[in-house]
């Protein structure tokens, strides 16, 4: 019995052995294909309905009327193509980049410091820094409607 053990043990620890050597440490990974025409439109897409979510979700945040948060979005949205755009020009250093993308967020949106008041410019401000905390407001939003169909049972 003791053998038979000890057999089983040592067939066990060479096959696992054998199967660690056999393996070819130096074949080349294998890599993705690159993304097609659809799928780069179809992430294009997504993208620009994930940015309009996002900036709709701001926008409900101001306490302007309807003709200042459709100018205001007109804005951002011009910012961050911008900003993209920067982001694809090469530059030497990091720091040329950076400078480049603190500029345009310092002059982007001076003509809408005259139209908006300053609580609404301060929170523009800090989603132009990215301190914009969409989930909070998502969450409001749901509340809203979980009240609003809870007075409709009613």
């Amino acid at each position: 019995m003791k053998k038979l053990i000890f057999i089983a043990f040592a067939l066990l620890l060479s096959l696992n052995l054998s199967a660690q050597r056999s393996r070819n440490t130096n074949q080349i990974p294998q890599t993705q294909s690159e993304p097609t025409e659809e799928q780069i439109a179809k992430h294009k897409r997504d993208m620009e309905e994930r940015r309009d979510e996002y900036i709709q979700n701001f926008l409900s945040t101001l306490e302007a009327d309807e003709f200042q948060k459709h100018i205001i979005k007109q804005n951002i949205i011009s910012f961050f193509e911008a900003k993209t755009e920067l982001y694809k020009v090469k530059y030497e250093h990091s720091m040329d980049r950076k400078n480049a993308v603190e500029k345009l967020e310092k002059t982007h949106f001076k003509d809408l410091e005259e139209l908006i008041s300053e609580n609404d410019m301060t929170k523009l401000k800090e989603m132009i820094k990215g301190d914009f905390d969409e989930k909070e407001v998502v969450k409001k939003k749901k509340k809203k409607r979980k009240k609003k169909k809870q007075k409709k049972d009613k």
